[in-house]
């Protein structure tokens, strides 16, 4: 980090406490730590050794060293550069409708985002958190924008409905931080300095009321009128995708909509609906603009 950039302010537990654990917070069990590999490795214990974490528990973290992602990837941030943390709930609706969680949580990030830095935040399927690039351009596979959030949820073992949600936000490094040129964070993308501390708790509001209104409706996301929240902040929705598949294929095609299971629907080449349970889905521009690129 540049000497002339600010330090990131630590997370001030007290606050968080304060503002999250009941009976004035949504949550039942909060700890912040100073260093941890992995927050949702952490909270996964916690899980597994006291009931009590499995609904409404959350760890955060100063510092992750090991933090996962999807497809086995790891990745580490600078001491203080980013806001990583996991969060336990317990779905309390039918398994099938799970694959809504990481959208959920992704819209509680957006709007948490969009409220305390002003940044233009949007949900990339399935479960990252794009802004606009701070400098405008265009790049390959993701256009105008950067991914600045990752969110990972994992079922945890034994508990028969706990799932763990991880949240990674890139908050404050700069762009010598960041890994690849495809990442950013919410400083270099504009927002000045961002105090983790209120993120976090606007985060967890935002995610924890989500889910809340999504299971007073029994997951049914159109019934609870979420549907067309997540879909109106859904940058992938309305653009030319190209999705690599679990078993090493590749999908082409237009996005077109999230199914009632969470899925995207996309309508490939032939003009067919194919519809993708998972896989790594990254914005293209249309074929004909690509050149080289395709």
């Amino acid at each position: 980090m540049d000497d002339d950039e600010t330090t990131p302010a630590p997370l001030r537990a007290a606050e968080v406490e304060a503002a999250l654990l009941a009976p004035a917070g949504p949550l039942g069990r909060v700890v912040v730590l100073p260093r941890v590999g992995s927050t949702s490795t952490d909270l996964l214990a916690r899980v597994a050794a006291d009931p009590a974490w499995a609904d409404g528990g959350l760890v955060a973290t100063e510092h992750q060293d090991a933090g996962r992602g999807r497809a086995g990837h790891t990745w580490t941030t600078p001491p203080g550069s980013a806001l990583t943390f996991s969060l336990a709930v317990r779905p309390g609706v039918p398994a099938d409708r799970w694959g809504w969680l990481p959208l959920l949580a992704g819209l509680g990030v957006v709007r948490a985002v969009r409220a305390t830095t002003a940044l233009a935040a949007g949900l990339k399927w399935p479960n990252d958190v794009l802004v606009p690039a701070a400098d405008g351009t265009d790049l390959p596979g993701w256009g105008g924008y950067r991914k600045a959030v990752g969110i990972l949820a994992e079922v945890a073992p034994g508990t028969h409905g706990t799932v763990v949600v991880g949240i990674g936000v890139n908050a404050a490094q700069d762009a010598a931080d960041l890994p690849v040129p495809s990442a950013t964070s919410l400083r270099a993308a504009g927002a000045g300095d961002v105090d983790r501390t209120a993120l976090l708790v606007a985060v967890v509001r935002e995610v924890t009321g989500l889910l809340d209104q999504w299971r007073a409706h029994g997951g049914d996301v159109a019934a609870a009128g979420l549907d067309a929240d997540v879909a109106a902040a859904c940058l992938t929705l309305g653009t030319a995708v190209r999705a690599t598949l679990p078993d090493g294929t590749e999908l082409r095609g237009d996005a077109l909509r999230i199914a009632p299971d969470g899925a995207l629907v996309v309508r490939d080449s032939a003009g067919a609906e194919q519809v993708l349970l998972a896989g790594d889905v990254r914005h293209v521009r249309p074929v004909g603009e690509l050149g080289s690129q395709a």
